[in-house]
């Protein structure tokens, strides 16, 4: 059975930083395409809009203007664990972060992502 669980959230300070954990079971992970979505208070569930992603091959798409140069994604196929590293983070960050899986490609459509991890939170303070 397939599984994927993210770790690392929490409630921190504005310019603080963060960095999430997502770990998997039952999935061939260096066959899969690893990526972060997001969704903030206010929004509709439907709303998980694409963070990051990064293919079996190590390339990294950042779908969000506004993360890049503070946010880095990356993995060890090792562990079998995808991370991403926050930094300078903004009240505009707060939102559940939720890790999910498809085989081999990124893009940046949830609909396209076959496992979803629970979802793990982030607040951020000003």
């Amino acid at each position: 059975q397939m599984q994927v669980m993210e770790s690392g959230g929490g409630l921190v300070k504005k310019g603080d930083s963060l960095r999430l954990s997502c770990t998997t079971t039952g999935l061939t992970f260096d066959h899969y395409a690893m990526a972060w979505f997001r969704h903030a208070p206010g929004k509709e569930p439907s709303e998980r809009a694409g963070v990051a992603c990064i293919t079996w091959r190590n390339i990294t798409t950042y779908y969000l203007d506004s993360v890049k140069g503070r946010f880095t994604i990356s993995r060890d196929n090792a562990k079998n664990t995808m991370y991403l590293q926050m930094n300078d983070l903004n009240p505009e960050d707060t939102a559940i972060y939720y890790c999910a899986a498809r085989p081999l490609m990124c893009t940046a459509s949830n609909q396209q992502y076959s496992e979803w991890g629970q979802g793990t939170r982030v607040t951020v303070s000003s």
